[in-house]
């Protein structure tokens, strides 16, 4: 019996795609707890005392349902405030509210801008849009301009520009205010993902986006489970988009609520980055330490993309790495264009700058000789083939 499951399987095997689950070990340099918030000592207690002061284990139902908990009024509450946002609302993840958002928000006729680097999660949400997507150039503010202009001329009712304010796997920050610029000349929204800026950039942590809250032209999703630690997702919008989700965001009616536990923990994490800022400070010591270091690597933030270009080679080398106690890994396509396969160098509080060294050397080390073994085999190839040409010549002289 034919297995078509079992066929695609062996396909990417035989690709080096093939994925695996496995446990973290070694010191952590692909992980996205950059504050190093998973495991602090103060969110674990505060999170003891809310259970022993009967802070129930599940949430029971959807939030429209029974699964609406004061902790997750409270942690919406805080969330605004801090992002210094109108409303926020509080989502069981980044994939979730992403979803909730695009497959929501704009409607038949309208059209969404994204970058052509856009997180996986949001895409899903444009696949499953009733507006219209088209994708620009990367951070490309003039290709982003044309492609609007071109829409609007084709009869595009809404324009929604949807873009990362620090984009995951390459480490480089969009032009949001070039991007808010363009979205307040075409009476448009700005989607901005900040899942790997909140707790880390902009003002006091706040994200990049910061500086255009308050706008009714802004929606921001803020991940919980990459700077702070925890998991779930806050998307920071104007109150009357914030009603309009709840009322019609299908992925958020019919979607058990997040334990009031999450929502927490969260806060917690959000209290932590407001009270200890010296943490935000040490992190971004270490990624300045960490460039200096890999000093080939553009950009300027903790998502270090070191190029390696084959898929199968960056495998290997993430293996080899791994081998000795760097936990970093090889990210391939389709997570990235062909022949740009790397090594996702992620900076966070769970190393020092010892171990980023010790790293850098490994590599080096790892690199040299991988290209010794590369050179010797090359060689023993070539000699094989002259000798197998030198063979045939004396053949033919008998």
């Amino acid at each position: 019996m034919v297995n078509p499951f079992q066929d695609t399987l062996n396909a990417l095997s035989a690709q080096n795609k093939r994925r695996t689950l496995t446990r973290a070990g070694g010191l952590d340099f692909s992980s996205n707890d950059y504050l190093g918030l998973a495991n602090h000592t103060g969110i674990r207690t505060t999170l003891i005392k809310a259970l022993e002061n009967g802070l129930p284990l599940g949430s029971g139902g959807s939030r429209l349902l029974r699964g609406n908990h004061p902790a997750h009024e409270d942690l919406e509450t805080f969330a605004a405030d801090f992002f210094g946002a109108e409303q926020a609302l509080f989502m069981g993840s980044g994939y979730l509210a992403n979803y909730s958002v695009f497959t929501t928000l704009p409607a038949r006729g309208d059209v969404i801008v994204y970058d052509a680097l856009l997180h996986a999660s949001a895409k899903e949400g444009l696949h499953a849009s009733k507006a219209k997507s088209i994708k620009f150039a990367h951070n490309d503010v003039e290709d982003c301009k044309a492609v609007i202009k071109r829409a609007r001329t084709g009869g595009a009712k809404k324009v929604w520009i949807a873009v990362e304010s620090l984009y995951s796997m390459d480490g480089d920050v969009a032009p949001l205010a070039d991007s808010m610029y363009l979205a307040e000349q075409y009476d448009g929204y700005l989607i901005v993902d900040e899942a790997h800026a909140t707790g880390i950039h902009g003002p006091n942590g706040r994200g990049l986006s910061t500086v255009f809250e308050g706008r009714d032209n802004l929606i921001a999703v803020h991940t919980c489970g990459k700077a702070l630690g925890q998991s779930g997702a806050l998307v920071t919008l104007p109150a009357v988009l914030k009603d309009y989700l709840i009322n019609c965001a299908r992925s958020f009616i019919y979607t058990t609520s997040p334990p009031p536990l999450c929502a927490v923990a969260v806060k917690a994490a959000l209290d932590v980055v407001d009270q200890d800022p010296q943490r935000r400070t040490d992190l971004l010591s270490l990624i300045k330490y960490a460039h200096m270091v890999f000093d080939n690597v553009t950009g300027s933030s903790q998502i270090l993309p070191l190029m390696v270009g084959n898929d199968g080679a960056a495998f290997e080398l993430a293996k080899n790495l791994q081998a000795q106690g760097y936990d970093i890994r090889a990210i391939r396509t389709p997570t990235v264009p062909k022949n740009t396969a790397r090594l996702r160098l992620s900076i966070t509080l769970n190393v020092t700058r010892e171990d980023i060294m010790g790293l850098a050397q490994a590599l080096a080390q790892t690199q040299a000789q991988t290209q010794a073994q590369a050179q010797a085999q090359t060689q023993a190839q070539t000699q094989a083939q002259t000798q197998a040409q030198l063979n045939q010549i004396e053949a033919k002289l008998i």
